[in-house]
C-alpha cells in the first residue's frame, strides 16, 4: 500500500471526528544506519513533522533506543524547547519489507479507536516508514514478568477489555485469512543463500496444507467467540510503569478481529520467550489462573467450571494454530528481512513444537466436543 493512500486513509479517519489530524511526512530513515548515524536524520524527520520544531539548533534533540525488536525499531526522541519543556515522542521505524507480512492500513484503521478506548500511544504523525506516537514512561516486560502472578492478573483484565473494543467494519475473523496468505508466500520461496535452500528444501508443504485444513475444521466446531484481537502478545507489545503499576498494550501491526481463544493461545506460547523453550508454557493451574481474570476480573473466583474448561480447549486448540501462523511467518522473513535473526531456525523450532504439541491437544478437543 502506497504512502499516499496511507494518509489518505488517515486524513479521511480525521474528518469523520474518530481523531484529530495526523501529520505525514514523505521522509523515511535508513534502518540499516547505526544510532549515531540515523540520528541527524531521525532530527530531520521531527523538524519536517512539526514545524514548531523546525528552527531548533539539532543539538536539542536527543535520540535513544527503546527497543528493538525482530520486526520493529522504537526510539525516544527528546527535544528541549525553547521555553524550556522538554518534550519527547516515540518514533517507531517498521523493519524492512514488513509490507509482505503486515497490513498496514489495517492497522491504522484500528489504532485510533484501540487509542479513543485507552489502548496504546496516541498516534501523532506517520512518515515514509513509520509513525510518531505519544511517549509512554514505562520499560518493556520480559518473558520472566509475563510469569508472575500479579501481572499475569493484570494482563487478563486488560485483555478483557481489549477483546470488548469496537472496531468500526467487516467483523470477518482473519486468522485463516492470513495464515492460507502466509502459506502461499511462504510455498514459493527461493533463497539465495544455499544453506538456506537445502533448508528449506527439507520442507512438506503438503503436509503443512494438510495440517491447516485439518485444524481449521476441528476450530470452526468450537464456535469461539470473535473478538478484536491482538494477535501479538509477546513480552516486548506491553509496557509497565513499575512506580505506578500501570501496564499499557502496544504495537496493533497484527490486530484483527479474531477468535478470542487464538489470542490467548498466542500469548500463552509467547511465554517461551524468542529463544522458544516451551516448557514454560504455562501449567493448566497457570492457565486457569490467568482465564478466572480474564473471565470475570471483578470475581475471579466465581467463574464457573465449565466456563474455565471450555476456554482451556479453545485456548489449547487455537495454540496450535498460533505456531502455524509464527513458523510461516518465520519462512517470509527468512526471505525477506535483512534483520539479523535466524528466521529459518525460527520457524523448525515453531513447527517442531507444533507437531509436539498436536496429538495431545486436538486429542482434548475432540473428546471434548463428543463429550467423552
Amino acid at each position: 500500500m502506497g504512502a499516499a493512500k496511507i494518509w489518505n486513509a488517515m486524513e479521511v479517519a480525521a474528518e469523520d471526528g474518530c481523531g484529530p489530524g495526523i501529520r505525514s511526512s514523505p521522509l523515511a530513515v535508513d534502518t540499516s544506519l547505526s544510532l549515531p548515524d540515523m540520528s541527524p536524520r531521525v532530527i530531520e524527520l521531527c523538524k519536517d513533522l512539526f514545524t514548531e520544531w523546525s528552527r531548533l539548533d539539532d543539538s536539542r534533540f536527543a535520540v535513544e533506543t527503546v527497543s528493538g525488536g525482530i520486526t520493529n525499531l522504537l526510539l525516544k526522541v527528546s527535544v528541549n524547547e525553547e521555553s524550556g519543556n522538554v518534550e519527547s515522542i516515540t518514533v517507531r521505524l517498521y523493519g524492512p519489507n514488513t509490507e509482505y507480512v503486515i497490513d498496514r492500513e489495517r492497522e491504522f484503521h484500528a489504532i485510533k479507536y484501540l487509542s479513543a478506548a485507552g489502548f496504546g500511544a496516541k498516534l501523532i504523525a506517520i512518515f515514509g516508514n513509520g509513525m510518531v506516537q505519544s511517549f509512554i514512561n514505562a520499560r518493556t516486560l520480559t518473558p520472566e514478568d509475563m510469569r508472575k502472578p500479579k501481572l499475569v492478573a493484570e494482563i487478563a483484565k486488560q485483555l478483557h477489555k481489549f477483546h470488548q473494543v469496537e472496531i468500526p467494519g467487516s467483523k470477518e475473523p482473519q486468522l485463516w485469512n492470513d495464515i492460507f496468505k502466509f502459506f502461499e508466500k511462504a510455498s514459493n520461496l527461493k533463497f539465495d543463500d544455499n544453506e538456506k535452500q537445502r533448508k528449506y528444501e527439507t520442507i512438506s508443504f503438503k503436509e503443512i496444507h494438510d495440517e491447516l485444513l485439518e485444524l481449521k475444521e476441528l476450530t470452526g466446531l468450537l464456535n469461539a467467540p470473535l473478538v478484536f484481537a491482538h494477535n501479538d502478545l509477546l513480552c516486548g507489545n506491553f509496557m509497565l510503569n513499575d512506580e505506578e503499576g500501570k501496564l499499557y498494550f502496544i504495537d496493533f501491526e497484527y490486530g484483527s478481529y479474531n477468535y478470542r481463544g487464538y489470542d490467548i493461545g498466542n500469548h500463552f506460547n509467547e511465554y517461551a520467550g524468542y529463544e522458544c523453550d516451551y516448557s514454560l508454557y504455562p501449567s493448566k493451574d497457570e492457565q486457569y489462573y490467568f482465564f478466572r481474570h480474564y473471565l470475570m476480573p471483578d470475581k475471579p473466583q466465581q467463574v464457573p467450571d465449565k466456563d474455565l474448561e471450555a476456554l482451556y480447549i479453545e485456548t489449547n486448540t487455537y495454540m496450535l494454530a498460533s505456531h502455524l501462523f509464527w513458523a510461516l511467518w518465520g519462512l517470509i522473513q527468512a526471505k525477506m528481512s535483512p534483520i539479523d535473526f535466524d528466521y529459518m531456525e525460527y520457524f523448525f523450532l515453531r513447527y517442531n513444537e507444533f507437531k509436539r504439541q498436536k496429538q495431545s491437544s486436538l486429542s482434548l478437543a475432540k473428546s471434548y466436543l463428543t463429550g467423552s
